[in-house]
């Protein structure tokens, strides 16, 4: 009786194969060290100043468990109140500030004018400059003793004042016009590829029916691009809780507490003064205020796309 002996596949079929395996775990070797960091990042390091904001943690790390001591004690602290109070007034104002004035511009440049490259890249152009350099100019323009102040007296009115930052009840709405300033071409650019990919058989029935373009504009773009406004409205949300670097470099959180946010607090408990269960707490309760932007968002995203397949 004869042995058989197996025979080897051909080499064109291993070759599949080991493509087939190379296409496989290539995105996995590519991505995994980047997602296994974000996880540890999110997530791994979320939990820990969780635990720190619920310690006896002052200068060093310390694993006494004090249950919401620290969260009572922030919300009893004066500063941090006007820090909170300060952020929900700049997040209305800066977004409804910026979406206003991204849709003006949107409309203006969407009427085909001429250099109409020249007008994007300059709305485009505050959206390059970091917060930081943007703080530091304005900052410079609001200054009494070399910024339009300054300018405007030197042509003859003594009597003109503009030193916002100097002024408790001003100093947070010059942050307010600064960070409109920086975000509006971004706000500018989403707007204005919604108005373009609007249909415009839609718009040339408007206006053989006698529809003036507000009215078009009113009636029909704008409530096309609904989503375009709530992806807007998060974005500058987001911008909005996180602020941190235009109001250092703007007014220092100044003058007095006028100008402090959440996260100036935060930054100022853990490496200032050394509190650092304190700082966590303040630091949770940023993220569960971003988290109130950003859940909602996921699920309404979820939902939509789910009941467009249903379509």
């Amino acid at each position: 009786m004869s042995e058989t002996i197996p025979m080897a596949p051909p080499a064109p079929q291993r070759k599949g194969r080991l493509r087939d395996r190379a296409a496989t775990w290539l995105p996995i070797a590519v991505l995994g060290p980047s997602l296994f960091a974000t996880f540890v990042y999110v997530f791994v390091f979320t939990g820990w100043t969780l635990y720190i904001s619920l310690s006896n943690s002052s200068l060093l790390p310390s694993y006494e468990f004090v249950g919401f001591e620290h969260y009572a004690s922030l919300w009893e602290n004066r500063r941090w109140n006007v820090a909170y109070t300060n952020l929900f007034i700049f997040s209305v104002l800066y977004v409804i500030g910026t979406m206003v004035v991204g849709l003006l511009l949107a409309i203006l440049i969407d009427q085909r004018v001429r250099a109409e490259s020249v007008w994007r890249t300059i709305y485009l152009y505050p959206l390059a400059v970091s917060f930081v350099v943007t703080g530091t100019v304005w900052s410079w323009l609001y200054s009494p003793t070399s910024g339009i102040e300054f300018l405007v007296r030197g042509l003859g009115f003594e009597s003109f004042t503009f030193a916002w930052t100097t002024s408790r009840e001003l100093a947070l709405y010059a942050i307010v016009l600064t960070g409109v300033w920086q975000a509006s071409g971004f706000a500018m650019a989403l707007f204005l590829a919604g108005l373009r990919s609007v249909d415009q058989d839609l718009i040339k029935a408007a206006q053989i029916d006698g529809a003036s373009m507000f009215r078009i504009y009113r009636r029909i773009m704008i409530p096309a691009i609904g989503p375009i406004f709530i992806a807007v409205l998060v974005v500058l949300l987001q911008f909005a809780i996180k602020t941190f670097d235009l109001a250092i470099a703007l007014t220092g959180g100044g003058p007095g507490i006028a100008t402090t946010f959440p996260a100036i607090y935060v930054y100022d408990l853990m490496f200032q003064r050394g509190q650092i269960a304190e700082g966590a707490a303040a630091a949770i309760m940023i993220l569960l205020a971003l988290a109130v932007v950003l859940v909602p968002y996921s699920l309404w995203r979820v939902w939509r796309r789910r009941f467009e397949l249903q379509i």
